[in-house]
């Protein structure tokens, strides 16, 4: 990343506003500096000239008032920084999971969760060093370095000549370090996302692994990992510790050059010594927050890299058109009114039920389709069943239908001709997906847990007899296969009561359920879909398809809906 990435101040205005802030403060440092170099000049002449120590005190009174203020000075940067530091996480984070969701589950599963966790995790998390360190450094150097100079300059030119011919020598020396540095963090990065890859494939395949004797191989492979990881670690620490000594030797030279000047002509009384110690203590001063951003740089390198990926996913093109629930409707498809259906009325009050209407649907894969054009009219207060053969396309019907996929065609409701808003859908998929925690807190999923709805909607979910306060471990664990697809579903059914959602879909809810169990939790469908809720499930089970008021069969060449 640039020293200020342009990027960061578009997608972070809590950088902006961190820039400015850090400039004010960094001007009443660099005067703190100057005043502190002249009062210990002043101080230190009178103490040569013999002059009594009542002489001293307005000197020594203002050299620590000076101290004081840029103590201050001092901490109000650093609270500042760590202030930027974390509203700019929380907004790049924000905006990555919007991007996410915006590009669908699709786009995710070829970016990988373990690369993107990492990176709104650890990798964000690395520019608080950047923020602190790095970045009030780089303010200082644009501001303090100059103003030193100038001051220097009216005080001695030929001191600031050396200061202007040699201050350069230190930015090269960090550039060429630099490029070193960008390709050992690059690799460390890189070993850092393979690792946690690796290791989230072994926890999510563990009972895989364990039933066919491979679990050990897996040790060894993340053990490898690590190893690999340690190197590239100790590579950008032994690069750091280089470059550090090369700008502390290129810095110590620079103003070694300075003294030796100063010192000739104090010798020769072509320079007084009033200004030769002033200027003496000034010169450090000038190469000071060069150095620190030298010394800075390697430890906000870890954010910069974070920072560079996540840029690269919020500006990613996306290149599927297809709309997403909340969006209205598909890129470059109008969410036309269905025409066969009837208009609202003036009080804005369809004249017939009514209805989710979706035409020409399909969703594609690059250059795979996973779903023809369908079309299927889906009314409030019925049941409509998805059904077809395994790999037709009906789980990525419903992944369009929550605009989790890029999709084309039109999908909108009768009476509004906008597509469903997410307040409006609730959604149970063929993974559970359960929280830890009690049950009870799985079917609020972080709102508000009503003990009388958690029951009620456990009771239509045909899950009876589990008990709201019974604890799940990781993934749901505690619970059997169906009792954890009825608790999803119940989780689901609570979002459609507390929001007042119209719109229930369901992915193969009943697929491990018995017969007398899967009647129950139809029967609750039903009386979900009479209370004016378009309920459409996907399923395999003749008797969910018995059931259902229509069914929408999605064949592998196309889809037909037939109506009964």
């Amino acid at each position: 990343m640039a020293p200020v990435d342009p990027r960061l101040l578009r997608h972070a205005s809590a950088a902006r506003t961190f820039l400015v802030a850090g400039a004010l403060v960094g001007l009443v440092q660099t005067a703190c500096t100057v005043g502190a170099a002249w009062f210990v000049t002043t101080a230190v002449v009178a103490v040569v000239d013999g002059r009594a120590a009542t002489d001293l005190a307005p000197a020594l009174t203002a050299l620590g008032a000076t101290v004081a203020l840029r103590a201050v000075v001092l901490w109000a940067l650093e609270a500042l920084a760590a202030r930027a530091a974390a509203v700019v996480k929380s907004q790049l984070r924000r905006q990555v999971v919007d991007a996410v969701v915006r590009r669908g589950s699709g786009w995710l599963a070829g970016q990988g969760s373990a690369r993107l966790s990492t990176l709104v995790g650890p990798g964000l998390d690395a520019l608080d060093e950047w923020f602190s360190g790095y970045l009030p450094q780089l303010v200082l150097t644009a501001l303090a370095t100059p103003v030193i100079v100038a001051v220097v300059f009216l005080a001695d030119p030929l001191s600031a000549l050396v200061l202007v011919v040699t201050l350069p020598l230190v930015p090269v020396f960090m550039v060429l370090i630099g490029w070193t540095t960008q390709s050992a963090q690059r690799r460390q990065w890189d070993r850092l996302q393979g690792l946690a890859t690796a290791f989230l494939d072994a926890v999510s395949g563990l009972a895989t692994l364990k039933a066919f004797g491979r679990e050990r191989r897996q040790v060894e492979r993340i053990g490898r990992l690590t190893d690999e990881y340690r190197v590239e670690t100790v590579k950008v620490l032994r690069v750091s510790f280089l470059s550090g000594f090369a700008l502390e030797l290129a810095a110590s030279l620079s103003v070694a050059l300075v003294a030796v000047s100063i010192g000739v002509r104090l010798v020769d009384g072509s320079l007084g010594l009033t200004l030769g110690l002033f200027v003496l203590l000034l010169a450090p001063e000038a190469f000071l927050p060069l150095r620190q951003v030298g010394a800075r740089y390697h430890a906000a390198a870890d954010g910069a890299a974070a920072a560079e990926e996540v840029f690269a996913v919020l500006e990613e093109p996306v290149t599927a058109a297809g709309a997403h629930v909340g969006s209205g409707t598909a890129s470059g498809v109008t969410g036309a009114t269905d025409a066969s259906g009837p208009s609202p009325d003036r009080a804005g009050r369809a004249a017939a039920p009514d209805a989710l209407v979706v035409r020409g649907l399909s969703v594609r894969h690059g250059d795979v389709t996973a779903l023809d054009p369908v079309d299927l009219v889906a009314p409030v207060g019925e049941v409509t069943a998805v059904v077809g053969p395994s790999g037709a396309g009906k789980s990525s019907l419903v992944a369009a239908l929550l605009g989790l996929v890029p999709h084309e065609g039109t999908v909108a409701w009768r009476s509004t001709g906008r597509a469903p808003v997410r307040g409006e859908v609730a959604w149970s998929g063929q993974a559970p997906g359960l929280t830890t925690g009690t049950v009870a807190e799985a079917v609020a999923l972080g709102d508000d847990v009503d003990p009388a709805l958690v029951t009620a909607c456990l009771d239509t979910a045909g899950a009876r007899g589990v008990d709201p306060a019974a604890e799940l471990g990781a993934g749901g664990s505690g619970l059997s296969g169906g009792q954890a697809q009825r608790v999803a579903l119940a989780r689901a059914l609570y979002r459609l009561e507390r929001r007042g959602c119209r719109l229930l879909l369901v992915d193969e809810p009943t697929s491990a359920l018995d017969p007398v169990t899967e009647a129950r939790l139809v029967a609750g469908l039903r009386a979900v879909a009479g209370r004016g809720v378009a309920v459409v499930v996907v399923t395999h089970r003749p008797a969910v398809r018995v059931a259902a008021d229509s069914v929408v069969e999605v064949r592998r060449a196309a889809a037909e809906a037939v109506a009964r």
